[in-house]
Formats: structure tokens, C-alpha cells, sequence
């Protein structure tokens, strides 16, 4: 049986000092939780991975990057590369995330450049995909996530431990609301293109999380999917006691 993975996407939130309160509360909120089949990852900005690293140490925290670049070393300014973040002994970081894809022109050819980089330094990706709400009402749903996975997937190596995020664009900021049954579908989706093209043991290994509003209010719901292996949270992350909340949830299934 997978594990159930929650995962917190700070994105451009928090200041240094309110970091660090968050991390605080975070770790005394989940120490007396019986944390072994649950993973809790926390991707705070690049400028406190090492402030949530040194908190890691002492809990059963484990931190991400919320990107890298796709080259390892030069002259790429603002750049942070995966030989870099395997130098602070950083877990997982976050790849092709649709706000990636959408401000700064990340594309599934990047995604698989990243994919294979952070590979090759030890880094467990955690690899966004989704459709837009025009996509989805065009009925392009299923070639548009299929093509994600085969141009973010080129090549690479599942024998090394990779996560999925299913983050439905269609259903986050639009008012629109996915259901379980509709995150299922794609998450099932997911699972049956890895196992036509990779084998059933690495489908039934690949954890498949997902990223589209996932909140206290439908934690339970989703959670009892058969295919989806936890969250890719966005703001209920933020908040020490929502995201505990979720946890908690977690390890109660």
C-alpha cells in the first residue's frame, strides 16, 4: 500500500520571521502525530530552504525546492540547479507547476530537462501536470495531460522514486470545483499510462498527487480515492493549522 504524501506549496508567501513561526507551530502541531504512513514535505521559497532544513533535522519534516533550473552550473543568473539543492540534502523539489508553465514559458521539454537533472543528483521530482478550463471544455482533457506525460517522461528512468501532482488548472481561482470522482478519473488516467508504458509494478509504485484546491473540507473525500496518493496544497499550506489539519486526516485513513 503507497503512502499518503501531504504537500505544502508556499509559493511567493511569508516573510523570514513569519517562516519561521509557521515552522515552529508546524512541528509542535505534529510531533504527537503517528507520522509512518504519511510523508509531510513543506516547499517554502528558495531563500528558507535552509531554515526549514534545520527544522526537518529535528522533526519528521522533509523539504522541497519549488524549481530548479534545467542546466547545473554557469552563467544563468537567479538560477538555483539540482547539484545545488542536493548540496543542502533537499528531498524533492516541484517541476512544471502551471504557474511555471504560465508566467515564465515552462515548457513539458524544460520540465524533462529538469526531470532528469534532478534525477541524476540524488532529488526526487514532483512533476505538475494539468489542463486548462479551455482545454477541459474543449473535451481535450485526456490528450492534453497524456501529452504532458509523454514529453515530461522522455527518457527518464522510473526505476528512481518520482512523484505526479494532477493539478486541474480548470478548477483553481475559476469558481469551478473539481470532484473527487473527477480527480479519480484522471489520477486513474495517470495510472494507466504508466503501467501501458512502464510496467504495473512502477504504476502501482508511483505515488500521483493532487494539486487542485485540496482543503480541509475535502481532504477526507479525496483522499479516499482509490489512486489519489495525497496533496499538492497551495494556500491551506499557509496555514499551520489547516495544513495540520490535512495531515492529521492523512494519517487517520
Amino acid at each position: 500500500m503507497r503512502k499518503k504524501i501531504i504537500a505544502g506549496n508556499w509559493k511567493m508567501n511569508k516573510t523570514f520571521s513569519e517562516a519561521e513561526d509557521f515552522l515552529t507551530e508546524l512541528t509542535e502541531i505534529i510531533e504527537p502525530f503517528d507520522l509512518g504512513s504519511v510523508e509531510v514535505i513543506v516547499c517554502p521559497p528558495s531563500l528558507y530552504l535552509e531554515l526549514a532544513s534545520d527544522f526537518a533535522q529535528e522533526s519528521e519534516l522533509a523539504v522541497g525546492a519549488q524549481n530548479c533550473s534545467d542546466k547545473e552550473f554557469g552563467a544563468y543568473t537567479g538560477e538555483i540547479s539540482a547539484p545545488m539543492l542536493d548540496s543542502m540534502e533537499l528531498e524533492y523539489c516541484i517541476v512544471g507547476h502551471s504557474e511555471r508553465r504560465q508566467y515564465y514559458g515552462e515548457t513539458d521539454e524544460s520540465v524533462n530537462a529538469k526531470i532528469a537533472s534532478l534525477l541524476n543528483n540524488g532529488i526526487t521530482p514532483i512533476v505538475c501536470i494539468g489542463e486548462s478550463l479551455l482545454q477541459r471544455e474543449n473535451d481535450e482533457t485526456e490528450k492534453v495531460i497524456l501529452s504532458q506525460l509523454r514529453g515530461a517522461f522522455h527518457n527518464i528512468d522510473f526505476n528512481k522514486e518520482i512523484l505526479i501532482a494532477y493539478e486541474p488548472i480548470w478548477a483553481i481561482g475559476t469558481g469551478k470545483t473539481a470532484t473527487p470522482q473527477q480527480a479519480q478519473e484522471i489520477h486513474k488516467l495517470i495510472r494507466n499510462w504508466l503501467k501501458d508504458n512502464h510496467g504495473i509494478d512502477v504504476a502501482e509504485a508511483i505515488h500521483i498527487l493532487y494539486g487542485g484546491s485540496m482543503k480541509p473540507d475535502n481532504v477526507n473525500e479525496l483522499l479516499k480515492q482509490a489512486d489519489i496518493d495525497g496533496g499538492l496544497i497551495g494556500g491551506a499550506s499557509l496555514d499551520s493549522a489547516k495544513f495540520s489539519s490535512m495531515i492529521q486526516a492523512a494519517v487517520k485513513l
